[in-house]
């Protein structure tokens, strides 16, 4: 989802706001069921719930992509008509002083008269319950599998399965983003229209990929991943010695029914004492000072990680001119496996050098604060706005503009009866982009229907950019050289700040157990969990789309008059605005850790910085899981919220 979710918005032609509603969906759809999973999955048939969950996975997939069958084939431009034959002779419009028509779409007339809703405009919404689904599905995979395994392997043996788990988990993320890499290059409707009619490329910030079909992939995958643990039994059985005493030993099943009948009668008479002992230990967790700091410090950084990451992808096209497939093979292939290998050195730190509590504290803080000192960097990194004539410059080319709302014409096509909601980006020989061959004053084109050059035009031709034929070619104009570099400079701190952080996140992590007593740390690990996930996943973003939407400088526009999706940004105000958001709740964090450390030190003043309660700290005080496997989805999604 979030390396389709800038096509997703093209495609149904929404803000980046809804788009970012699309993404924390599935955070909502694991909050309704995540309560369920932690309270009840351990006394259901584990296995048979997480194939129920793997399903539910793949229903939601395949409910995703489902809206790309029945809206219709994709409309890049109000020109674009997929029932022309290859050798059509429709051209783009071009200046024209003999047009009767205005096409200004924003007239009462046009509106009233032409207004014909889009095929499929609310279609949207079967995606955001697709992704709703997802989440449902996803809740119970890790929780219930990592508890599975905890239960039944031998003593001591359990780390190395749930590790080598992780380890291939996270070949998942990878395969991904190079798939996603790889179908971003497939127009969105192959095999459904003739690609030679196609006009535009996956440089164009029009192109949509075939994101449908990672969708497809990924859950007829789900189906049949779910198939294998509807065989597997709900208990193991136990028969080496040293296995754990969480689960008793094979009985008869009129036992087991006399157990369950028995449980059922007692139920009733705990409902009461259940529920005053949750909210007693829900308000000892809340009265602590150093759980609640760390819990509002994790949501602040895990708030700027999910806004952050969800719109990378767009930031990268935006900012340095890369396409979006090209970003996705890039954050995948370098980003991916540089955040594995540092959760893996800081888990190695611990065990080797047996740290304390105040030693992880002091470990994990600076690794954050070095990552933050090294993503400081990328606001130097940011390039110049693109100069586009009607948005940056008047419509000669000669001088920037106050604003880019309603520019005014120039006497170079002021008589064009331009479209001026059109966006046909074109790029002239003196690297200005056009808004459309039209507006750029261009009065012929080259007989191909799919000719992308046209001439004559008399915008070009009065930048003072000496040009005999005064052309334009389709296309935007390509970024500088200057501008490449700060890219793979970009991707040298990105792969920097992602190492230096994954290797706190492990670290940090540990946090949460040794700050609540032993008898709570499956409820603070719940209540963290939910805690970010519902403020943080869901809502962070929201506003970060909101906050890139005010930086965009041309809207689409329907034939009802109706703001769509944004075509281009002003890139250098989108790097301020979303490297500022990210950096500015990163920075909270770090005063929020600053005083959870000198909280940490108070508490543990005149111990032994390696040593807590008189005994040393080993990898066995720091094992997170510890009979509480069945919370781990806790653990695994917030191993991700550090980095």
């Amino acid at each position: 989802m979030k390396s389709s979710i800038t096509q997703i918005e093209r495609r149904f032609d929404i803000s980046s706001s809804v788009a970012g509603l699309i993404d924390g969906s599935f955070e909502i759809g694991n909050l309704l069921v995540i309560v369920f999973v932690s309270y009840f999955g351990s006394k259901l048939h584990r296995p048979k719930l997480i194939g129920i969950g793997c399903v539910i996975m793949g229903t939601g997939s395949l409910l995703t992509a489902l809206p790309h069958f029945f809206m219709g084939h994709y409309r890049y431009s109000k020109e674009y008509n997929v029932n022309l034959p290859s050798n059509s002779t429709s051209r783009l419009p071009i200046c024209s002083t003999n047009q009767n028509l205005l096409f200004n779409r924003s007239s009462p007339e046009t509106v009233g008269n032409g207004c014909v809703k889009e095929s499929g405009s609310n279609m949207w919404i079967y995606v955001l319950m697709g992704n709703m689904l997802r989440g449902i599905g996803e809740t119970p995979i890790a929780p219930l599998g990592i508890s599975y395994i905890d239960d039944f392997a031998k003593e001591g043996h359990s780390s190395f399965y749930i590790g080598s788990l992780n380890a291939i988990g996270m070949l998942g993320p990878v395969a991904g983003f190079l798939m996603a890499s790889l179908i971003a290059r497939l127009y969105v409707d192959i095999g459904f229209v003739d690609l030679s009619s196609i006009r535009i490329t996956p440089k164009d910030s029009r192109w949509v990929g075939a994101w449908w079909l990672g969708f497809l992939v990924a859950g007829t995958l789900s189906l049949i991943a779910s198939i294998p643990f509807f065989f597997l039994p709900k208990s193991l059985n136990k028969q080496e010695k040293g296995r754990k005493d969480s689960i008793s030993s094979h009985t008869s099943k009129t036992k087991e029914a006399s157990k369950l009948s028995a449980k059922l009668i007692n139920h009733e008479q705990h409902i009461t004492e259940n529920v005053t002992g949750f909210y007693q230990s829900l308000k000892n967790i809340l009265t602590n000072p150093l759980y609640i700091t760390y819990l509002s410090m994790s949501l602040l950084y895990f708030s700027s990680f999910a806004g952050a990451l969800t719109y990378i992808f767009k930031y990268v096209e935006q900012q340095y001119g890369q396409s979006i497939a090209d970003a996705n093979f890039w954050i995948g292939i370098i980003t991916i496996p540089t955040i594995s290998f540092g959760l893996f050195i800081g888990g190695y730190i611990i065990k080797k050098f047996k740290l304390s509590l105040w030693g992880i504290a002091k470990l994990s803080f600076s690794c954050f604060l070095l990552s933050f000192l090294c993503q400081l960097n990328n606001l130097f990194l940011t390039c110049e706005t693109k100069s586009v004539a009607g948005l940056t410059l008047t419509y000669n080319g000669k001088n920037p503009v106050t604003s880019h709302i309603n520019v005014s014409l120039s006497y170079c096509n002021m008589d064009c009866n331009c479209d001026e909601s059109q966006w046909e980006p074109v790029c002239g020989e003196n690297g200005i982009t056009y808004v459309s061959p039209c507006l750029a004053g261009c009065t012929s084109s080259g007989t191909n229907p799919k000719s992308k050059v046209f001439y004559n035009c008399h915008c070009v031709d009065m930048a003072d950019f000496p040009n005999r034929n005064n052309s334009v070619r389709l296309g935007e104009c390509p970024r500088k050289d200057h501008c490449k570099k700060k890219f793979y400079l970009f991707l040298v701190v990105q792969v920097m700040g992602s190492l230096i952080s994954s290797l706190g996140s492990t670290p940090a992590f540990m946090l949460v157990f040794k700050n609540v007593k032993p008898e709570l740390k499956s409820l603070a690990v719940g209540f963290h969990s939910l805690t970010i996930r519902s403020l943080g996943g869901i809502l962070s973003p929201i506003y970060f789309g909101a906050l890139i939407d005010r930086t965009c400088l041309k809207w689409s526009i329907d034939n009802c008059g109706k703001q769509g999706t944004c075509r281009i940004y002003d890139s250098k105000l989108y790097g301020n605005y979303y490297i500022s958001l990210s950096l500015s709740l990163k920075s909270g964090a770090l005063v929020l850790f600053c005083i959870f450390l000198c909280l940490t030190k108070k508490k543990h003043q005149g111990k032994d910085t390696k040593s807590e309660n008189g005994k040393r700290v080993n990898e066995e005080n720091l094992e997170p899981l510890n009979n509480n496997g069945h919370f781990v989805s806790s653990t695994a999604g917030d191993g991700e919220t550090h980095i």
